[in-house]
């Protein structure tokens, strides 16, 4: 082997060099870092260090706001991926991955969380992961959402362009149903339906009697009730109906006059009159003493004699006369006398113990019957219906304590409703207390129960109701006219409201019998509400201080017949009423207050009496849009003080009731578009100048009227014309086919009418005409078939026209005639010419006139 060997001085020189080397090696170091730290590069390097630093101090933080924007974000694209919508492949498979990256974001931020604060590496590695996830996010937010979003807005444009084609013709068929309902024809709309269905309901009660279900109870009552009657003693002169509010005396009384037995007994003379609170003695004591001599039609001025002598009844025949609702004792002592022949029989929640010689208690409804009533409301059966909670079933029962009225009205309410509502209201059912002592107290709780799940509209539309007086029939017209200018709403919604609120037993639809078989209009047709559910509306409408009251109503009048003497305290003071009801008896300038009333859109004046000084404050209504008086005395009110009128300068819609008409010289009411002058003496002081914007006139029982002024045909707005039971109107105007916007008339029970205007057959859009028992008409006009939009044509009772005009042929758009016997042959022929699909109904007879008892 070949060996090296080292020579000592070279050594030496190489690790000299060696070492030189290093120290060289040191200072370029040195001066590599010292130009490092005193350059540009430190200065960079310096700001990286401090980000570094900055992003693993902020991590917790970002942690925590990371965690919360996924918690918020997270929800709302669950909700999208499984709303039932079905989506396209590719977005819910980016769905799905954005659901996996927010779920991924919130276990770094919670491992973020949790390490040291010390560990900055670990930090800015977390740090620099969630700076890589908000880059996913807004990248998908930035651009696929965007796309999404635009698709979504074709899609929904589309859609709404879909759904505003059906708003329109669903609104077009509103409109439509509205015109029928108004004419007649197609079974007359909505109204007349929630009529048929509640006589429906009558019919079924009928039908359960002594089968077990609901009426077992009402059949024993009735029987009960029929014995007291039909007793021969002397001392039965006078039974009574007692027992709590809402338990079913009158549905009692009222199903007694129906039973055959009784209207045979007494013959039909049967009069039913509703007392109330606040009743009108002297009406009540005067219609009663018509009945029991026989004779509907006395005199207005005719005085009732205190003391009524002893004799028999006219005729063999009993009498009965019913009066419902009554308070107080020494009223009933004003209304009844003890006469042979006579009965009386009382309703009331009291009893009179030393008034009546017999009494029949109402009881509350057994365990069966209420539950049978309270199904019949709920599921439009006798039993619960299988598939139902029928433990839950009877709880709700249960709590409605067995009340006719709590049932018909809580089982309404939860009518096609799920089980969570129906728990929901068994939940606030059972918070309160059982009704016994306190019964009143406590139904009323529970029918407040069923209002608190109506629409807000709906519900306002209800408490409205208790602004007029209690016992009292409300015409269709006032309700819908209130309700259409303080709720800015349309026709048609107001009578969808109207069917609504009687599908929840809130209000009773009647129909007067003398409108004759289905095709009644809606003038024909009034609601009731049980005092209860007034109470229950008054009680809801008087919560805070009284000036702040939405709804501002006397409740009954006062004993002395003037206003509350709360109300004198805020004459310095405005109330913030949208509707006011008044309801007095006569009024002078000196009995009212100086009140102020500046919101008030509504104001109902109730009064009895034949004089009536006018409110002053009227004058400062500057936003009323409804007034309505009613006189309820026996003979027409002269109003004073109508000047207050020319100030009412947003008026829309008038109705006066049993007043003589004034005279309004001067006064222009340019925005009035609804008049109702109903019971009133004309005077001759109707002139349409006074109104030159009217859409709307109606003069119902007007006996002074003998003919119509011409100054009406320059109306050129009037749409609706009523000219019914004006017995002594034997003439229209020359002018009057210059009402080209006419599409409603009503001549209705005009007997001294004998001609048509042949001017008439201009209203091109005429839709209906209503001739019926105007017994001396002849005929129609010769060229009748000029209207072209004639729709219905009710001509019952007609006997003085014979024959048809030839013209008639012509009437294309005509869908319904309602004559008599007499004349469908003719129609008939008419019809089978024009090769039509008219329908020609002959109604059946009817005679009663039991609508004059109310």
């Amino acid at each position: 082997m070949k060996r090296f060997q080292v020579n000592p001085s070279n050594a030496d020189s190489y690790n000299s060099k060696k070492e030189e080397e290093e120290r060289e090696k040191k200072r370029s170091t040195t001066m590599a870092l010292t130009e490092l730290f005193t350059g540009e590069i430190a200065s960079d390097l310096w700001k990286m260090l401090i980000t570094i630093s900055r992003k693993a101090l902020r991590c917790k933080s970002s942690a925590e706001q990371l965690i919360t924007y996924v918690r918020e974000i997270l929800p709302t694209i669950e909700e999208v991926k499984y709303s039932g919508v079905e989506l396209p492949a590719p977005r819910q498979s980016q769905l799905d991955r954005l659901s996996e990256i927010l779920r991924s974001g919130v276990e770094l931020s919670h491992q973020a969380l949790s390490s040291s604060r010390w560990n900055v590496y670990r930090n800015f590695q977390l740090a620099k992961k969630m700076e890589k996830l908000e880059k996913h996010v807004t990248r998908f937010l930035q651009i696929p959402m965007q796309a999404h979003i635009l698709a979504d807005v074709h899609h929904v444009r589309f859609e709404m362009a879909e759904r505003f084609d059906r708003v329109e013709a669903s609104n077009r068929r509103m409109e439509r149903f509205l015109g029928e309902m108004k004419i007649g024809v197609n079974g007359g709309g909505w109204v007349e339906e929630a009529v048929k269905s509640m006589q429906e309901d009558e019919t079924w009660v009928e039908g359960c009697n002594g089968n077990n279900g609901f009426g077992v109870g009402l059949d024993f009552g009735k029987n009960k009730v029929m014995e007291m009657l039909f007793s021969s003693s002397d001392a039965d002169w006078i039974v009574g109906i007692c027992g709590i509010g809402g338990s079913g005396k009158t549905t009692l009384a009222r199903e007694l006059l129906r039973d055959d037995q009784v209207r045979c007994y007494f013959k039909d003379r049967i009069l039913f009159l509703a007392v109330s609170q606040s009743p009108n003695v002297e009406q009540l004591r005067a219609r009663i003493w018509a009945h029991i001599m026989g004779s509907q039609g006395l005199n207005g001025d005719y005085v009732v004699p205190q003391r009524m002598p002893q004799f028999e009844c006219k005729g063999e025949a009993q009498v009965l006369v019913v009066l419902d609702d009554v308070w107080s004792l020494s009223v009933l002592e004003q209304l009844v006398w003890k006469i042979p022949g006579c009965k009386f029989l009382v309703v009331s929640r009291f009893r009179f113990p030393t008034f009546f010689s017999a009494t029949y208690h109402v009881e509350l409804l057994g365990e069966e019957d209420a539950l049978s009533l309270f199904c019949h409301h709920a599921f439009g059966q006798k039993s619960i219906p299988l598939g139902a909670n029928v433990s839950l079933v009877k709880q709700v029962v249960a709590e409605c304590g067995k009340l006719p009225l709590a049932l018909k009205v809580i089982g309404a309410s939860l009518r096609d409703q799920n089980e969570m509502f129906w728990l929901s209201v068994k939940s606030n059912l059972s918070q309160g207390h059982s009704i016994g002592e306190s019964y009143e107290i406590n139904l009323i709780d529970r029918m407040a129960i069923s209002t608190e799940y109506l629409p807000e509209k709906i519900k306002e539309c209800f408490l409205d109701l208790c602004a007029f007086p209690e016992d009292r029939k409300i015409p269709l017209e006032i309700l819908i006219n209130m309700w259409v200018e303080i709720h800015d709403i349309r026709e048609a919604e107001g009578y969808a409201i109207v069917v609504e609120l009687s599908n929840k037993n809130l209000l009773t639809l009647v129909k007067e019998a003398r409108s004759g078989g289905m095709y009644s209009s809606s003038f024909e047709i009034s609601v009731t509400q049980h005092d209860t559910l007034r109470d229950l509306a008054l009680i809801l409408s008087k919560r805070g201080r009284i000036h702040e009251h939405r709804r501002l109503v006397m409740a009954q009048r006062e004993e002395n017949g003037l206003l509350p003497k709360e109300w004198s305290r805020y004459q310095n003071r405005p109330f913030e009423a949208q509707i006011v009801s008044i309801n007095t008896g006569e009024m002078t300038e000196m009995d009212w207050y100086e009140l102020d009333f500046p919101k008030a859109e509504v104001l109902i004046i109730n009064f009895t009496s034949s004089d009536y000084f006018l409110p002053p404050f009227i004058s400062k209504m500057p936003n009323l849009r409804a007034l309505i008086i009613i006189n309820y005395s026996t003979s027409y009110a002269r109003l004073h003080n109508v000047s207050v009128l020319r100030n009412l300068t947003n008026l829309r819609s008038l109705w006066l009731e049993k007043v003589s008409t004034p005279q309004l010289s001067g006064t222009v009411l340019q925005n009035l578009g609804k008049l109702f002058i109903v019971l009133c003496q004309i005077n001759n002081n109707l002139d349409g100048k006074q109104f030159p914007n009217l859409s709307e006139l109606t003069l119902d029982h007007c006996a002074d009227l003998t003919y119509l002024p011409s100054s009406i045909c320059g109306i050129k707005s009037l749409r609706n014309m009523s000219l019914t039971d004006c017995h002594n109107l034997s003439q229209l105007p020359v002018e009057f086919g210059k009402l080209k916007s006419l599409e409603i008339l009503r001549l209705y029970a005009c007997p001294y009418l004998e001609t048509l205007p042949p001017t008439m057959c201009d209203m091109k859009k005429l839709k209906y005409i209503d001739i019926s028992q105007c017994t001396n008409l002849t005929c129609f006009p010769k060229e009748i078939g000029r209207l072209v939009s004639l729709e219905k044509i009710d001509m019952r009772e007609c006997p003085m026209i014979r024959y048809l005009p030839e013209s008639a042929v012509s009437l294309q758009s005509l869908q319904l005639v309602i004559c008599d016997e007499e004349l469908y042959g003719t129609w008939r022929d008419v019809v089978e010419m024009a090769k039509s699909n008219v329908q020609i109904q002959v109604p059946e007879p009817h005679f009663d006139l039991y609508w004059l008892q109310e």
